[in-house]
C-alpha cells in the first residue's frame, strides 16, 4: 500500500476517534510514537497525517507542547442544530443519484466487497447498538467511492459523519435501524443486486426505497416519543392535581 493511502486511512482513524470523543476537544493526542504504533504505520507517515489534520483545522500544534485536537473539530454553528429530518433528505438527494452513477462504473472488486459488508451487516443486527464504522456505513461508502467522484464521495462521507457526530441524529438513526434489521438488510441486498445488474435506474430505485421506509420509521419513532412525552407531562399534572391530594388535604384542616 502506498505512503499517501496509508497516511489518508491515518487521517480518517483519527478523525473517527475525535468524533466519537475518544480524543476530546482540548485534549492533548498521543505522541507521533505512540500513533504510529497504534496505527501500525512509520512515523514519517504519521508526520504527514498531521499536517493534513492541522490544514483541515482538526488538531493544533503547538511547539514546545504538543498536538491538541482544535475546537473546529466540533460540529458546530448552524449544522449541529439539523434534524434527522433534514439529514436524510440530503441522503436521499444525493446518495440516489450517487448509486445511479455507480452502477455503470462499479467494478468486480468493488462488488465483491459490498457482498462482504452484507454478510457483516447480517452479524451486526444481533448486536445491540450501530458503531461509527459499522458494515451501514461502509458499504454507503463504497458505493460512493465507485461514482469515481471524489465531491460525491466527500458529501457522502460528511453526510455519515454528521449523523454520526450528533447526538440527536444518531440516536435517531440507530432508533430507525433496530427495530427492523432484516428489512434494512434486504434493502441493502436490493441495492447490491441492482449495481451488480449495472442497472442505473433500478439502483437509484432501490437506494430511494431504503430511505422512503427509513424516512417513515423517523416519523413512527418522533410520533411515538412525543406521544410519551405528552403523557409524562400528563401524569406529572394528574399527580400534582390529584383528587386524593385535594380530599386529603381538606380532611387535615
Amino acid at each position: 500500500m502506498t505512503t499517501s493511502r496509508l497516511y489518508s486511512q491515518v487521517v480518517e482513524q483519527v478523525s473517527q476517534l475525535i468524533e466519537s470523543g475518544e480524543y476530546a476537544i482540548g485534549s492533548r493526542l498521543p505522541p507521533e510514537r505512540e500513533l504510529a504504533e497504534r496505527f501500525s504505520v512509520s512515523r514519517p507517515t504519521v508526520r504527514e497525517a498531521i499536517i493534513a489534520l492541522e490544514a483541515v483545522g482538526k488538531i493544533a500544534v503547538r511547539s514546545g507542547s504538543g498536538m491538541y485536537v482544535a475546537s473546529s473539530a466540533a460540529i458546530t454553528g448552524p449544522g449541529a442544530n439539523i434534524s434527522p429530518f433534514e439529514l436524510m433528505e440530503s441522503r436521499v438527494l444525493i446518495e440516489g443519484e450517487a448509486a445511479a452513477l455507480a452502477a455503470s462504473l462499479i467494478s468486480s472488486d468493488q462488488l465483491e466487497r459490498l457482498a462482504e459488508e452484507l454478510e457483516v451487516m447480517a452479524q451486526e443486527n444481533a448486536v445491540e447498538g450501530l458503531g461509527r464504522d459499522c458494515a451501514d456505513r461502509r458499504f454507503h461508502l463504497i458505493i460512493a467511492r465507485a461514482t469515481k467522484n471524489q465531491m460525491l464521495e466527500g458529501l457522502i462521507e460528511k453526510l455519515w459523519d454528521t449523523q454520526q457526530g450528533l447526538a440527536h441524529i444518531r440516536t435517531a438513526h440507530q432508533s430507525v435501524c433496530k427495530p427492523d434489521p432484516e428489512i434494512r438488510l434486504n434493502e441493502h441486498r436490493a441495492i447490491y443486486d441492482a449495481l451488480a445488474a449495472h442497472d442505473s435506474q433500478a439502483a437509484r430505485a432501490a437506494m430511494r426505497q431504503h430511505f422512503a421506509r427509513s424516512i417513515e420509521a423517523l416519523h413512527a419513532a418522533t410520533e411515538e416519543e412525543a406521544v410519551a412525552e405528552v403523557r409524562r407531562r400528563l401524569s406529572q399534572t394528574r399527580e400534582r392535581f390529584s383528587s386524593d391530594r385535594i380530599i386529603d388535604s381538606g380532611a387535615h384542616r
